[in-house]
């Protein structure tokens, strides 16, 4: 997912987004260690979606907590 479609979510379904990727990224590293992964870019690939994910509820919690103090 682009980074825009990832700030389109809700604080839940991007935590559920995270969770999904980072079950991905385990079985993609098991599939690369294993011989069975076809292509290394769907590894990098998950890698870049897990560091979206965190910088957009990064962004998140440091403009809330700007709001409060």
């Amino acid at each position: 997912m682009r980074a825009r479609q990832l700030r389109e979510l809700s604080d839940e379904d991007l935590d559920k987004r995270l969770g999904e990727t980072r079950r991905e990224l385990f079985n993609l590293r098991f599939q690369s260690v294993t011989g069975a992964l076809e292509s290394s870019a769907q590894l990098n690939g998950t890698r870049r979606e897990i560091s979206r994910i965190l910088t957009i509820k990064n962004e998140r919690s440091r403009s809330a907590g700007t709001l409060r103090g």
